[in-house]
């Protein structure tokens, strides 16, 4: 059974940094493609980001393109998001989800990925 951890949220002022982990334990996260999502009560579930696996690609939702960068160390079994230049609309519940895919596959921007977090609070505030 894959299980994720999110780590790293927390308050941080406007324009700060964070970095959140997503570490895996039970599969090898090799086969598995990744992706970030936050959430703000009342509203939809928004895909921020997503890495393949083996061949690394990204994508980025607009909203934080050029300012979020995700990675992954198979290694480690962990995955990363490098959050700099917050902002308080930042402020979220933030999951990462892995889903098992071929590893020439692309990952996606959706919430259709088998796996979940319980999740991480990030604010973003004066």
């Amino acid at each position: 059974q894959l299980q994720l951890v999110e780590s790293g949220g927390g308050l941080v002022q406007p324009g700060g940094s964070l970095r959140l982990s997503c570490a895996a334990s039970g599969i090898p996260l090799d086969y598995y493609v990744i992706g970030w999502f936050r959430q703000v009560p009342g509203k939809e579930r928004e895909a921020i980001s997503c890495i393949s696996s083996r061949s690394m690609n990204t994508k980025y939702a607009d909203s934080v393109k050029g300012r979020f960068t995700v990675s992954r160390d198979n290694a480690k079994n962990t995955v990363y998001l490098q959050m700099n230049s917050l902002k308080p609309e930042d402020t979220a519940v933030y999951y990462c989800a892995a889903d098992r895919r071929p590893l020439q596959a692309m990952c996606v921007m959706t919430s259709e990925y088998d796996y979940w977090g319980q999740g991480t609070q990030v604010t973003v505030s004066s």
